[in-house]
């Protein structure tokens, strides 16, 4: 299950908005054999237009917005069941959270003399010879600079592998559940999943977050090896499983979009 209330903050139906003038249908307009026509997107008003990406989910329970703190992006998730018109309701009414939730700034590309985070401590990042990118002294020394973000994220990518597959194997033994397949990607909308057939993913970002943060996501996500929802049960065995779970959320609400806001792309 995606760690909808860490990062993406899902806002769903039982929360309250101020009402706002009707939205309009603008463009994108498909067909869906199961469930008639409907617009890819809409837009709303909001102090100003704001594109709204809609999302048919045949395993969604409940209308769930997303805002992407990498680029802005909105999704509206719809389950099967639910109609156009309630979807473009529901939207209007979160116009207001909607604009509060944009990221402030766009994507900061990576550079020499910038500070980059790794295990949650800053690391300037160095140019330096070598064959591979090295943590050394406070500093990340990256060979290559024509290709300085690739090899910046290429690096982390190994950490976090390393990382992430110790803290879940570690909490899968405490839980005395198997792991079937873990996997890292580059995820904007979530810093974990689980699958019922045991399989995880995980954001590599995770590694540069503090250490306590990345074995939260853990053990949250080996808690859904149990609990396939978020059910008291569920956030229980989270707690037993990382007791100090509050303080790694209110860190991903307060700094997972920095960390989703490093570009690592090399310069066209």
């Amino acid at each position: 299950m995606p760690l909808a209330q860490v990062f993406a903050k899902a806002l769903y139906v039982t929360s309250t908005a101020r009402p706002q003038r009707a939205p309009r249908i603008t463009e994108n307009t498909g067909q869906n054999p199961a469930y008639g026509p409907y617009p890819a997107q809409f837009t709303i008003d909001a102090d100003g237009p704001i594109a709204v990406q809609l999302r048919r989910n045949a395993r969604a329970k409940r209308l769930t917005l997303r805002v992407s703190q990498h680029d802005g992006a909105v999704t509206l998730t719809l389950p099967p069941r639910a109609s156009l018109d309630e979807a473009l309701r529901f939207a209007q009414s979160r116009a207001e959270w909607i604009r509060r939730h944009l990221p402030m700034g766009g994507p900061r590309r990576v550079m020499i003399g910038d500070s980059l985070p790794l295990r949650g401590t800053a690391h300037v990042i160095t140019a330096g010879t070598g064959r591979g990118v090295r943590a050394e002294g406070g500093a990340l020394i990256v060979p290559g600079a024509a290709s300085l973000g690739p090899r910046l994220a290429a690096y982390l990518k190994v950490q976090a592998r390393d990382d992430i597959s110790r803290a879940a194997d570690h909490y899968a033994r405490l839980a005395r559940r198997p792991i079937t397949r873990l996997t890292l990607r580059d995820t904007r909308s979530r810093w974990g999943s689980c699958t019922s057939d045991g399989a995880l993913m995980f954001s590599w970002r995770l590694v540069m977050a503090p250490p306590p943060v990345l074995h939260y996501v853990a053990a949250h996500e080996v808690a859904h090896l149990l609990h396939m929802d978020h059910s008291p049960a569920f956030w229980a065995e989270v707690a037993r499983l990382f007791p100090d779970h509050a303080s790694a959320r209110q860190w991903l609400r307060q700094h997972g979009s920095h960390l989703q806001r490093i570009d690592f792309t090399a310069p066209e």
